[in-house]
């Protein structure tokens, strides 16, 4: 009766058959001991979800999802395990290869994103730029601008530092990438030694003319795309998270239901 009964209460995040038959080979299996999981991880997934577009907080979760508190436990579960990154890299993949591109990218853009982080106790900082205390996303995109790496730091760490800081786990995870665009901030000299070394070819995109405002930039563009779909979810348009971990997988959370869905449909 429960699952005639969620039918009925649809909401727009809610996994589709063809985005759970992705996911469900996935999902860890039944415990060999102990009490079996009594739970539908599909609606466990369908909660996150919601939530993570919604904004609001896992104790406003509504009354037809599994309790707050079990959608928390099965939440922290699936982040020690890495799950949401596993999935948003596999729907990566396969959506490259559906647009007849290599699974594994070879060329990304580089830049980073100032958010304010207002939750107490969170580590922030104050971005002199921006004039923003907060927290700051440092990503590595595709040139189509799918996520291909995030590391979160306090604002005040900059964008070179911050690219020091994921150059090695790039390598590790995405090996083939060779090329990276990037715009003036990144022109430093410990960045670009670091770069030689790992076999990377940082270009530096820069704008050419004086005038203030946005402008479209040849390869950096993407990127700004990016963020724009990431604060279409409204729990990363600012870090409300105390954690750093838990942060970057809401964010996986949201980039890897957009790729989902874009597969499935």
């Amino acid at each position: 009766m429960a699952s005639i009964e969620r039918k009925t209460k649809r909401y727009p995040t809610d996994l589709t058959d063809e985005e759970w038959s992705c996911i469900a080979p996935l999902l860890p299996g039944p415990a060999r001991r102990g009490r079996k999981a009594g739970v539908d991880k599909r609606e466990i997934l369908n909660a996150i979800r919601y939530m993570t577009r919604s904004g609001g907080g896992w104790r406003m979760l509504p009354r037809d999802f599994p309790p707050w508190q079990t959608v928390y436990w099965w939440f922290r579960r699936f982040l020690r395990l890495m799950l949401f990154r596993t999935i948003h890299d596999i729907a990566l993949m396969m959506d490259r290869e559906r647009q007849g591109r290599e699974a594994s990218p070879t060329a990304g853009v580089a830049d980073s994103q100032t958010v304010k982080a207002p939750a107490p106790g969170a580590r922030r900082g104050y971005d002199a730029g921006k004039k923003t205390v907060g927290r700051k996303r440092h990503v590595v995109v595709d040139t189509d601008g799918r996520l291909l790496m995030v590391k979160l730091t306090p604002a005040d760490i900059s964008d070179s530092a911050g690219a020091q800081m994921i150059l090695g786990a790039i390598r590790k995870r995405w090996p083939w990438i060779k090329h990276l665009f990037a715009d003036g901030a990144y022109d430093r000299t410990q960045l670009m030694d670091k770069a030689r070394f790992l076999d990377f070819v940082i270009e530096v995109v820069r704008r050419i003319d004086k005038e203030s405002g946005f402008k479209v930039l040849p390869r950096r563009w993407v990127v700004e795309r990016t963020f724009g779909w990431l604060t279409r979810w409204r729990r990363l348009v600012r870090d409300y998270e105390q954690r750093i971990d838990v942060s970057e997988a809401m964010i996986h959370v949201a980039m890897g239901s957009l790729l989902l869905r874009r597969i499935s449909h």
